[in-house]
Parts: structure tokens; C-alpha cells; sequence
């Protein structure tokens, strides 16, 4: 089967779409990686989204306008990676939407939204889509996240010692081969938005570290940082931009742009490190947008002395494509009849078949059911 997995993390730049071949052999998943298209938001629709994002007030009105605009972006995605990529042969369309509210409280999570019409990708490809992956987990008592922990597990199988997968987006988490999995606090987040206030908006990262290179860590800003409570909290955890967003930290007066962003910076790369050593990583494989950054790359590394730190590249599967392609993978199960879940990784009482289903031009022409899940993943 051939799917188009759709992915816009928590930095909401653009949205990725990546298309898989996709087949079951015994208890093996086997994935095609077929490519990755990438369109950026258009800086109208990134504005709306950033002024909406916490701890913003945000009128139901401004809440339709970003469903439709972005439900419309992630279509134009699909059209694309649909032509480029599959030759409009494409079957199945999986869609995570754009993050834009992670309801935790007292530990808990109780709601996640996620934004990005499902219709008007369906519309638009004559393909059924699946969507709204993550409330099904939550409703189940899990946390919603990190979902690609199944895909981790699956993947790594059987890799020796014990190998950790390790997501640096705006918000970073890691699985681990027990099925333990969780964020570890901020990925890019909070650089990003100092790179954004350091320029005026100029530059919505810090290009190559660049920033942070000509800096030094603040000792007593990145102090009172670490002491975030968040740190402490057992796994499984979630989090998101309704902690780690523009106005959670308060630079000491004086204190240089440069100095900031390599503060925050040596935060990521610490808190990740810390993650790391918990759970007792062999070997950690990386992807998202952190492991283009040198500087945190390079902290990272030397927190972890003997602990190899390397791109899901290596694997076979593009840093920058992982997670859309991970969502391929999830919605493929789901059009199975197959769960997407670890309850060890998200704290669910159980598996569940994950998201709703969007009827494409023909209805629903879904697979029959698959009599067991796949129990390892491999890359051809």
C-alpha cells in the first residue's frame, strides 16, 4: 500500500509529507521510504498559528480560520508528495495535523488538539484519510505521545545493547527498547523563539548554531532553568509549548543574544543527555530538525562520552523525514485494523487502533483486517 504520511511538528514551519510503500510479510512491517516533499507555511498562516499558540487568548473565529488554512496546507502537501512522489497512485492518506494545545494537568493529560481539516485533504486527493491520531490515546488514559514509540520499538528490535531513539523537534523525546518512552523537555522550542526575538524575526532558528557559538551559558539562568519540576516527573510524560513557550524564561538583565541562545542551547542538550543516561542507553540514534544544529549536536555528544550519538540516516531512515513517516506507518495500521500504541510508552490501560477515518472520492476501500501486528519494522 502506498502512503502519504503528513507531519508538522511543534515549530511549525512547514509541513512535511513523506510517502512510503508499505506491505505486511508474516510479523514484518516492510517500509519503502519513497521520498519527502516539504512546503513551508506561508508567513500569513505562520503568523496566525504563532500568535495562537500558548499562552495566547485565542477567539473561536481565529480557531476555524487556522482548521481550514492549515487542513488546506496539509492537502496542498498531499497533492504534491501524491504527484512527485507516488505517481498519483497513492492509497491512503495519514495526517497528524498541526499541535496547537496539549491539555496536562496534575500529571495528567485530559485533551489534545490538533488542527488541520481532514476534509479538505480528502477532498483535494480523492484519498481517504486518517486523522486525529492522538485522542484515542488519551481517551484510553494515555498521554497522546510520543506515538512514534511504536514505530521505535518496532524498527530497533533486535539491535544489540540498548538502543534509544531520540527526537530533537521543538519539544524532544525518546523510546527506549523496554517500551519505556516520554519527552525530555524542550528540543528546539525555546532556542527558536530566542533566535526569533534576537532578530527581530529575521531568522525563525538559530541557522548552524550560529548564535549560540558566540556565546557563553549563562550559569545562573541555566540553574534556575534545570530546576524545572517537569525534569523530575516519572515517566511516561508529555509536554509542549504550553510550558516551554517565548515567555517561560526571563533572561538577567544585560544578558547578550548570543549568551541567551547559548544558555538555552546547553538547557536541551543537558536535559536529553540526563534523559539519555536514565535509562541506560547504549547507543542513541537521532532525528528531527535539533540534529541539524552543530552546537547542541556537539554538547550532546560530549555529555555522553562513550555513548555513540548518530542520524536515523544511518538506519535508512531520513532525520528529517522520521516522523512523517512514522505517521505512514501508523495510519497503515490503522486502515489494518491494527493498534498504534504502546501502553508502556504512553501510559494507555491498553492498545488502540488510533484516529478517524475521512472517506476519500470512493468511499472507503480499506484492506482486510490483518490477523496479528507486526512485531519488528524493516527498512528495504
Amino acid at each position: 500500500m502506498l502512503v502519504i504520511g503528513l507531519m508538522s511538528g511543534t515549530s511549525y514551519d512547514a509541513v512535511d509529507a513523506a510517502a512510503a510503500e508499505l506491505r505486511l510479510s508474516g510479523d514484518t512491517l516492510l517500509l519503502k521510504p519513497l521520498g519527502l516533499v516539504s512546503t513551508p507555511y506561508d508567513d500569513e498562516l505562520r503568523e496566525a498559528l504563532a500568535g495562537a499558540l500558548p499562552p495566547a487568548a485565542v477567539p473561536l473565529a481565529r480557531v476555524c480560520l487556522l482548521d481550514t488554512r492549515i487542513g488546506q496546507a496539509f492537502a496542498a502537501a498531499a497533492l504534491r508528495a501524491n504527484r512527485e512522489l507516488c505517481g498519483g497512485r497513492a492509497k491512503l492518506v495519514a495526517s497528524h495535523g498541526q499541535t496547537v494545545f496539549h491539555w496536562v494537568a496534575d500529571g495528567r493529560v485530559h485533551g489534545t488538539l490538533q488542527l488541520g481539516q481532514p476534509a479538505w485533504i480528502a477532498e483535494a486527493t480523492g484519498l481517504p484519510v486518517v486523522a486525529d491520531f492522538r485522542p484515542r490515546d488519551v481517551a484510553a488514559g494515555g498521554q497522546g505521545a510520543p506515538l512514534v514509540s511504536l514505530v521505535d520499538l518496532l524498527w530497533l528490535r533486535g539491535r544489540p545493547g540498548t538502543p534509544v531513539a531520540l527526537d530533537i523537534g521543538g519539544i524532544a523525546n525518546l523510546t527506549a527498547p523496554d517500551g519505556t518512552a516520554f519527552d525530555t523537555g524542550p528540543g528546539c522550542a525555546l532556542m527558536d523563539a530566542a533566535a526569533r526575538e534576537s532578530t527581530g524575526g529575521r531568522q525563525a532558528y538559530d541557522v548552524d548554531g550560529a548564535l549560540a557559538a558566540r556565546g557563553r551559558p549563562n550559569r545562573t539562568l541555566l540553574e534556575r532553568l534545570l530546576a524545572d519540576p517537569y525534569y523530575a516527573l516519572p515517566a511516561p510524560k508529555t509536554t509542549g509549548k504550553e510550558l516551554f513557550h517565548a515567555g517561560y524564561w526571563r533572561a538577567p538583565e544585560g544578558l547578550s543574544a548570543e549568551d541567551e541562545l547559548a544558555t538555552l542551547t546547553e538547557l536541551t542538550a543537558r536535559t536529553v543527555a540526563d534523559a539519555v543516561r536514565g535509562v541506560g542507553a547504549t547507543e542513541v540514534i537521532a532525528s528531527g530538525g535539533g540534529t541539524r544544529n552543530p552546537v547542541l549536536m556537539r554538547l550532546l555528544r560530549g555529555l555522553l562520552p562513550g555513548t555513540p550519538v548518530r542520524a536515523s540516516d544511518a538506519l535508512g531512515l531520513p532525520s528529517a523525514a522520521k516522523e512523517a513517516y512514522a505517521f505512514a506507518v501508523l495510519g497503515f495500521l490503522t486502515a489494518h485494523g491494527l493498534p498504534g500504541t504502546v501502553p508502556t510508552a504512553t501510559g494507555a490501560r491498553h492498545p488502540s487502533v488510533l484516529g478517524s477515518l475521512t472517506p476519500g472520492r470512493d468511499g472507503l476501500p480499506l484492506p482486510p483486517r490483518a490477523p496479528n501486528p507486526p512485531v519488528r519494522l524493516r527498512i528495504e
